[in-house]
């Protein structure tokens, strides 16, 4: 069975959703192989007092755990919010063949650095679930606004 890019983008907003639940800022994040799961991960800074343990991060770590080595040349990491720069760098060094991403983040995107600082091959692709990925957000500030 082939599954839609969108199919996997809900994974990762329920991952989103898993965050939000724990006052976490809501991104969550998949990394996929061969149309199935290895990795999925949601943000944990404030869980693990941790500035480094964002969706991607967990995301990542679970794919390599799984799969036993360091790269992931032939995985699709599923996002929900652009990468900052830390996480688009740890991307970089797992090689990741494609990413994708909902929501774009002007504040801390890493499409804000000049430079490409992605692994050359990692292919991207944005603007899934875009609605959906950034409402979740704003309802998340907007409550902690009040």
């Amino acid at each position: 069975m082939n599954f839609s890019e969108e199919y996997f983008m809900k994974m990762a907003y329920r991952e989103a959703e898993k965050a939000m639940e724990k006052d976490e800022i809501p991104v969550g994040a998949v990394v996929v192989l061969n149309q199935m799961v290895i990795g999925r991960g949601h943000n944990l800074t404030q869980t693990l007092q941790d500035v480094t343990a964002h969706a991607e991060m967990q995301a990542i770590t679970a794919a390599t755990n799984h799969i036993g080595a360091k790269y992931l040349n032939d995985c699709t990491l599923y996002v929900t919010l652009e990468p900052c720069v830390m996480c688009a760098g740890a991307i970089a060094w797992a090689q990741l063949g494609s990413l994708v991403y909902g929501a774009a983040d002007p504040k801390k995107g890493f499409t804000l650095v000049k430079h490409n600082i992605l692994h050359p091959k990692t292919l991207v692709k944005s603007g899934i679930m875009e609605q959906e990925c950034s409402e979740i957000l704003i309802e998340f500030f907007n409550k902690k606004r009040k």
